[in-house]
């Protein structure tokens, strides 16, 4: 039996233990590992390796801001992956951080939205991070699209990128082949 520590901020708490506990044991059943979490947001996986490896990126994924449903993805389809950027790796003031932020949501959240439907992918910007839940043969477009947004590019040169991608993501699952260049 293998144990791992991971950290999530204390005001997700809430949302990794759900009403009466609920989430937390829907996590350990879809897991296969004993969970615990502490006042501070150190939450404790028992478990196999191998369980623990896959258990850590759904746990964080909830701590940066998905829900347990998409989070859980990462263990209920064989091809989604988590990716997480820190935006302070390329940000140096809290209010370029801000704007960048702002930019990857859009007014009313259309741009995020928008992403998410082409790269066919979930995003959540929370704090100082923006993550993505994809499939494999969409998450480094995905990313990529956002790295557009933080180094400034507009949004409609980010909008075609993606459509692109998007007609080489289809053509390829079509074909049976994942590759997309």
């Amino acid at each position: 039996m293998d144990q791992t520590i991971i950290k999530i901020p204390e005001e997700r708490i809430g949302v990794f233990l759900g009403k009466n506990s609920e989430t937390l044991k829907l996590l350990e059943e879809k897991l296969g590992l004993k969970l615990e979490i502490s006042h501070n947001g150190s939450v404790t996986m028992e478990g196999n390796a191998d369980k623990i490896y896959f258990g850590k990126n759904v746990i964080k994924a909830i701590g940066r801001g998905f829900s347990p449903e998409v989070a859980l993805y990462l263990v209920e389809k064989d091809d989604f992956m988590f990716e997480l950027i820190d935006l302070d790796e390329f940000l140096n003031t809290e209010n370029s951080i801000h704007r960048v932020k702002g930019r990857i949501i859009g007014s009313e959240g259309k741009v995020k939205i928008e992403i998410e439907k082409m790269a066919d992918c979930y995003i959540s910007v929370y704090g100082n991070t923006v993550g993505i839940i994809a499939p494999f043969d969409s998450i480094s477009f995905a990313k990529e699209a956002i790295g557009m947004i933080i180094k400034g590019s507009m949004i409609s040169s980010v909008m075609n990128f993606l459509s692109r991608k998007k007609e080489e993501v289809k053509i390829s699952r079509l074909m049976g082949t994942t590759r997309v260049s």
